[in-house]
């Protein structure tokens, strides 16, 4: 990973006027980025989507674009709320870590001395491995589920051993159910129902009004409708709303594009907001700490957040997507940026009115188009190295077909294509293209693959 290119040093004394420089400049350029929002909502099929970017100590830029119900016809604003899917998890690690500041739980001690009632293997597990996605726990993310806020405990407390698909602190492996565990551990250590934690935590300080996980709630504010459509169909409104309280600390929050700024600010500002200190800085360092490689890609995992860098610039970031609704949020702390892009379409990122954001407000290097991979020779002595069944939660196969290595789920097979060292393409659907890694252990033998951020333990195979 490239490094900042400005010493440490000098930070403090050049952002103050290297933000200045940007707002004043950015001004007159916000119609290019208007432009590319309105052409990407059309590009994309979506309804309608809310921007905001944050520079220095402040919203330089906060729009509505589209609607926000294509049944009404109402108009998208900054303060309508939406689902923002897993972005929630920067919101549940901010509130553990806070209670971990507050000397309330230990972050690498087992949680089994705070929550009762878990099965043995996940007693030891810890707050750390949770947040980190180094837990061994198997991803589940359920869009409909109870609605009583017990849910939350009598779900987790169901899991049995086998909901570990290996061991904890062994491998990154994306988990929407780790991160409900997380959620269990705010309430049990507090005593106090998950959604008012994250109110008293986070919400309250940062002035963040119309957030909240209760839908009877979020229904009494503007709130955009989440919608469903292909490249080719009418975007239709996602019936039932989900809701499943069991997920929330891992996809379930509301909120708005000016509510996500006041945390954008806090971050990128050492917890200050408005000259106050809302977050402590030590919690904000402990989020974005990267503690863990995500194997095949090139960033690495904090508390709820990502650790990238992208054409030059580090930066901290998680996206979110849930039936009917897409969220981005993408920051700089180095240059105290923020831009956050919340689409009510399933799966809407908005990546290219993101990325204009990024080239209005940062200094990033020249766009390098991406180059298709080169194909590399495999031996067959390699392809049986890869052979077996890979689990967790579901079973992925790799198989052998006609001197080909495949990639098998269900009923579904996938020539592999060898790119890399123990990394691999395949194209599920024409004209998408998937990568996939393999991990070894110091021997060479391989014990996992790494697909979509979620690791698979081999279970059979040499």
């Amino acid at each position: 990973m490239k490094r900042f290119f400005l010493s440490l040093c000098l930070v403090p004394v050049l952002l103050p006027m290297f933000g200045l420089m940007l707002t004043e400049r950015s001004q007159s350029d916000f119609s290019a980025l208007e432009q590319t929002a309105l052409a990407e909502l059309k590009e994309t099929n979506t309804p309608g989507a809310a921007v905001v970017i944050v520079s220095g100590d402040r919203v330089v830029f906060a729009k509505g674009f589209g609607i926000a119900n294509v049944e009404t016809g109402a108009p998208v604003t900054p303060d309508m709320l939406f689902r923002i899917g897993s972005m929630t998890k920067m919101f549940t690690a901010a509130t553990l870590v806070s209670l971990a500041e507050e000397g309330k739980l230990k972050l690498d001690a087992p949680i089994g001395g705070y929550v009762k009632g878990l099965s043995a293997k996940f007693s030891p597990i810890t707050a750390h491995q949770l947040l980190s996605h180094t837990a061994g726990v198997r991803d589940e993310a359920r869009p409909y589920g109870a609605h009583d806020e017990s849910a939350l405990g009598g779900s987790v407390r169901t899991w049995k051993d086998d909901f570990l698909f290996t061991e904890p602190g062994e491998i990154f492996s994306y988990s929407n159910a780790g991160f409900a565990l997380a959620g269990l551990v705010i309430e049990e250590t507090s005593g106090k129902p998950y959604a008012d934690q994250i109110t008293q935590y986070v919400f309250k300080p940062l002035g963040m009004a119309r957030s909240t996980f209760r839908p009877t709630v979020a229904m009494t504010y503007p709130l955009a409708q989440g919608h469903q459509a292909n490249a080719n169909s009418k975007p239709v409104i996602v019936r039932p709303f989900t809701d499943n309280v069991a997920g929330w600390p891992a996809g379930f929050m509301f909120s708005s594009a000016h509510d996500l700024a006041r945390f954008a600010l806090a971050f990128v500002n050492h917890g200050k907001i408005e000259g106050q200190q809302v977050l402590s800085p030590a919690v904000i360092a402990k989020l974005s700490t990267p503690y863990t490689d995500v194997p095949g890609f090139e960033m690495k995992y904090a508390y709820g957040l990502r650790v990238t860098e992208y054409r030059g610039v580090r930066l901290v970031e998680h996206g979110g997507a849930i039936p009917g609704f897409g969220a981005e949020m993408k920051m700089s702390p180095e240059h105290r940026f923020a831009v956050i892009v919340l689409g009510n379409r399933s799966g809407a990122r908005l990546e290219k009115t993101v990325e204009k954001a990024m080239e209005l407000m940062l200094p990033l290097k020249a766009k390098v188009e991406d180059q298709p991979p080169v194909t590399l020779p495999i031996s067959q002595e390699e392809m049986t190295r890869y052979l077996g069944l890979y689990t967790n939660g579901q079973s992925i196969e790799i198989v052998l077909k006609e001197g080909q290595l495949c990639f098998q789920q269900r009923d579904f097979l996938f020539p592999l294509t060898k790119v890399g060292p123990h990394r691999f393409t395949f194209s599920p659907d024409p004209g998408e293209v998937e990568e996939c890694a393999f991990v070894a252990d110091h021997s060479g033998k391989i014990q996992y693959l790494h697909r979509d951020g979620r690791a698979f333990k081999k279970t059979t195979g040499t």
